[in-house]
């Protein structure tokens, strides 16, 4: 099938007991034994069956199932949230005394947790400039045992080659992740592209209506058990409402995301011819030095816009001031146009020294282009702009 069509009926059948089109959500924290040699079987793994939602849940799997369809992978989990997913993924794989290769302009909040969560439990991070071949692969040591990248990139829209990366990966016989949370798996499949495991923040595009907080790790079937085993531990469960919103909401993945590709485009297109813009980052634009990769391994180029407006940060506080249709909020992918400052607010966790190094000067602004009339969107962004 077509993605179109795996987003609707990828992996959900009407249901077999009451012919329900939705599957049912599964409110419960405990299921109970036929009998008590029943309950033992399913401690022991002798059995397949459902315990205790933090240890699985029916509509849990088949958000899982489902994602991992859409991406191509073998299986998935899903977790409470992003950051949760990445944490799992990373203690499944790395030990105290190991390290993790990072590139380093990834989401403020992984950003964090790689810098000043993961060192406490001995599991150092080395950030490099991923884009650059050579400087991933002279980074890797006999210590590391995970690369890890976003692309696009948060927030600045770096394109990093997905296949370059798995060429570095397979050489020094590493596993490697991706989180493709800004592309979706309807832009881009790191998984067919020879990646070890995708992660997402489900919040942003999976639901796509900003009222969820969820996270999702995708691979092959022998990781995702591993990584079960460590994630029932530690208990960043998702709650089986929270599942069956994202499984709404993927529904409309494809139509939402043509949507946020088109806006974000003309939008780009806008702002680049602005005499109060500096600098657009939006790898649909010829302009932006990751274009051609882009094209080569995604399908349209996402809702996301990085600028720089002329007159550094005071400028861009008048700008996310002004405005009136789009909020001043973080996060991405809602169906609302959302504007935020991300070197005071989503990336804070950075230096300024840091910031720099990635590129993200003190003027940038980051948007998630929503679904709103396009000319709406940018005559509220032309009215700020004119206050600057």
């Amino acid at each position: 099938m077509h993605i179109e069509t795996d987003v609707v009926h990828g992996g959900q059948h009407p249901d077999k007991s009451t012919g329900a089109l939705s599957p049912p959500i599964y409110q419960t924290s405990t299921f109970v034994f036929r009998d008590a040699d029943h309950g033992a079987r399913l401690f022991k793994g002798e059995e397949k069956g459902y315990i205790y939602t933090r240890i699985s849940n029916p509509t849990i799997e088949l958000l899982a199932r489902k994602i991992a369809l859409l991406e191509s992978a073998e299986a998935g989990l899903v977790f409470s949230s992003g950051l949760a997913a990445i944490f799992n993924v990373i203690v499944a794989v790395v030990r105290s005394g190991e390290n993790v290769v990072s590139d380093d302009t990834i989401y403020g909040g992984t950003f964090t947790l790689f810098k000043n969560v993961l060192p406490r439990l001995g599991i150092d991070v080395v950030f490099v400039d991923a884009s650059k071949t050579e400087d991933l692969t002279a980074a890797v040591n006999e210590q590391t045992r995970l690369l890890f990248i976003e692309t696009p990139a948060n927030p600045t829209l770096k394109i990093i080659d997905i296949a370059k990366c798995v060429e570095v990966a397979r050489a020094s016989n590493l596993p490697l992740c991706v989180d493709n949370t800004f592309a979706t798996p309807y832009l881009q499949r790191p998984i067919e592209l020879g990646v070890d495991i995708v992660v997402h923040s489900a919040t942003k595009y999976f639901g796509g209506h900003g009222d969820i907080i969820g996270g999702v790790a995708v691979g092959r079937q022998d990781f995702i058990d591993t990584l079960w085993k460590g994630a029932k531990d530690i208990g960043a469960s998702i709650s089986p409402f929270n599942a069956w919103l994202i499984l709404r909401g993927l529904k409309t993945l494809a139509v939402r995301m043509d949507r946020h590709c088109h806006n974000a485009l003309k939008i780009a297109e806008f702002l680049s011819q602005h005499d109060k813009v500096e600098k657009v980052y939006y790898p649909g634009l010829k302009s932006h030095p990751g274009h051609e990769t882009a094209k080569k391994q995604m399908s349209a180029f996402g809702g996301m816009i990085g600028f720089d407006v002329k007159g550094g940060k005071e400028a861009g506080k008048t700008l996310m001031n002004s405005v009136k249709l789009c909020a001043l909020a973080v996060s991405l992918g809602d169906v609302d146009t959302l504007i935020e400052h991300p070197g005071s607010m989503t990336h804070s966790g950075y230096s300024e020294e840091e910031l720099l190094e990635c590129g993200i000067k003190p003027g940038f602004v980051r948007l998630s282009i929503g679904l709103e009339h396009l000319d709406d969107i940018v005559e509220d962004l032309k009215q700020a702009l004119d206050k600057i």
